[in-house]
């Protein structure tokens, strides 16, 4: 039977955080106030420091879409992708890569929404997707809820064991790589443990369960602009 390779997006995969790339591109845009923005931002850092609950964040910002057409949702993030695509690190390239040559099922976990997830997995060939959903109406409009449970911190573990009984795997099983403090339950959870360019907290806690770390590298425009 297959593992599962399990990867975050956010500073694992890529070099930056895909939320805080995607509060300036509706900045710009004009989709966002500058007061909304520097909210967003803040409940960001927060989260960063230690010192806050994504969950309520995560939960914020579905709500600020509530109206919203869902398929000019989808054209939006395919602009915004454009964003993200030049920020793989070359070493996440090289583990899907080896993760595929040696038959591991490779699926993104992250709680960016399933607009940027779908475009994360085609690109990099995954087999599939873990992540947060917005809930839609009959008339294809957001409500301004999000699917419950969150794919944050424990949510992760949950969506995650659900997704492997699936294919009649187990979490004790599988590999996750995150940079993230916020996933240690999910590493916790799994038998193959890796953190990646790890925030301190994580590099802390790595070094104390003795769990596999691992430097990524950073793409080659973040390189050459220094």
């Amino acid at each position: 039977m297959a593992r599962i390779a399990f990867f975050d997006l956010d500073k694992t995969l890529i070099s930056r955080n895909s939320a805080t790339l995607w509060i300036r591109f509706e900045l710009d845009a004009g989709r966002v106030t500058r007061l909304r923005a520097l909210q967003a931002l803040g409940w960001i850092l927060r989260y960063s420091l230690g010192a806050s609950d994504m969950t309520e964040a995560i939960r914020r910002g579905v709500a600020t879409v509530a109206g919203q057409r869902e398929d000019e949702m989808r054209e939006r993030v395919l602009q915004f992708y454009e964003l993200l695509r030049p920020l793989y690190r070359p070493g996440a390239l090289e583990a899907v890569r080896a993760h595929r040559a040696a038959g591991d099922r490779t699926v993104l976990l992250t709680s960016s929404s399933n607009y940027v997830s779908e475009r994360v997995r085609d690109d990099l060939k995954l087999d599939d997707f873990v992540c947060n959903r917005f809930e839609v109406d009959a008339t294809g409009c957001y409500t301004g809820r999000p699917i419950e449970p969150l794919c944050f911190g424990a949510g992760k573990v949950v969506l995650a064991a659900q997704y492997a009984a699936r294919f009649g795997a187990a979490l004790s099983d599988a590999l996750f790589y995150t940079d993230s403090h916020s996933d240690v339950p999910m590493l916790e959870a799994v038998g193959h443990p890796v953190a990646v360019n790890p925030d301190p907290r994580l590099r802390r806690l790595a070094r104390q369960r003795r769990w596999q770390t691992v430097d990524w590298g950073l793409p080659k425009e973040r390189l050459l602009n220094g």
